[in-house]
């Protein structure tokens, strides 16, 4: 069994891009990865110290961290076939 993708967004409090981004990795997650990901949403807000120890510049940032390698996307994450392509997920 192949393991799960491991997803970080990194966004900064309920701006709309913030909330966008949050969105668009529900319904990119459930119409394409359904069982087969996990993902964490970190507030930088609540935590900045995370933006510099994980090389976050811009927000929202999603990080996939598994499988490796890793790779940082940026954005609202609107464009469904371009996050599948950085994912690597087939049939993108």
């Amino acid at each position: 069994m192949a393991e799960p993708i491991k997803l970080v967004l990194y966004v900064a409090g309920e701006t709309p891009k913030s909330l966008a981004a949050i969105r668009n990795l529900e319904k990119i997650c459930a119409d394409h990865l359904a069982g087969k990901y996990k993902v964490e949403v970190v507030d930088l807000k609540k935590s900045p110290q995370l933006a510099r120890e994980h090389g976050i510049v811009a927000i929202p940032t999603l990080v996939k961290e598994l499988p490796v390698p890793i790779r940082k996307i940026i954005g609202d994450l609107s464009d469904t076939p371009k996050v599948l392509v950085h994912l690597s997920v087939e049939g993108a």
